[in-house]
């Protein structure tokens, strides 16, 4: 038995979605790309959003049969108002997948995570072999680093991931706050996040940041070797 849709109804964007026709002309071009039978991973971020929307779409109209693995809390709901089957990771495999991006550096590194996700973005990312980034001309920039870069860290080694951050060479380290509580944002994990500034993200920072003891994910990608989705000029 499903749940009843209150008056048809279902999850909706709680924020106003910047740039939407681009995001949906982007979306449009991932969605094209599914096949029947397919498992796609989708990321977080409202490129993500609008890009499951457009999917649905597919589905609607062409009746092709696909399955969504989420990244964050928002794509499930979405999923489950949209009507596409998902499941976990621990489930099924993606064969692809897509996601937004928030700096896409010239020797194909990339900042991802302003929205909050991290872990569960970058584990999806990492466990396919087709990975996709919807992106409009402003994501594209030499190199990574004007916006700051996420770190998600266990609670407890707040100090400790602090200090080695510093020994990186991060200039500048801030505690995410909460836009809707009190007190600082906190991941679907239960942990919290830094912002960090390094006045030049070197090869191989990621690896390093990772290998600190209590950081759980950065929302730093190097070497994996994404495809872009993109409008034509």
């Amino acid at each position: 038995m499903r749940w009843e849709k209150p008056d048809g109804t279902g999850y909706v964007w709680q924020k106003k979605i910047s740039s939407f026709d681009e995001k949906s002309a982007l979306g449009v071009r991932a969605a094209a790309m599914a096949h029947d039978g397919e498992v796609i991973g989708v990321g977080t971020g409202s490129s993500s959003y609008v890009g499951l929307l457009r999917l649905a779409d597919r589905i609607k109209t062409e009746g092709i049969s696909v399955t969504v693995i989420p990244a964050a809390t928002e794509i499930r709901l979405a999923c489950a108002a949209l009507g596409i089957p998902f499941c976990p990771l621990s489930a099924l495999k993606p064969d692809w997948c897509f996601d937004g991006a928030d700096e896409i550096g010239s020797n194909g590194d990339v900042l991802k995570g302003r929205g909050g996700g991290l872990f569960m973005e970058k584990l999806i990312i990492a466990s396919c072999e087709k990975r996709y980034l919807l992106a409009g001309k402003e994501k594209f920039v030499e190199r990574v680093g004007a916006k700051p870069l996420p770190v998600e860290v266990f609670p407890e080694s707040l100090k400790y991931v602090e200090s080695a951050l510093k020994s990186l060479g991060a200039s500048e380290i801030v505690l995410r706050a909460a836009s809707g509580k009190d007190g600082p944002a906190v991941t679907e994990h239960g942990n919290l996040l830094y912002d960090c500034r390094f006045e030049k993200i070197e090869d191989g920072l990621e690896r390093e940041i990772k290998s600190i003891p209590g950081v759980i994910e950065s929302g730093l990608f190097q070497h994996y070797g994404f495809e872009f989705i993109c409008l034509e000029d």
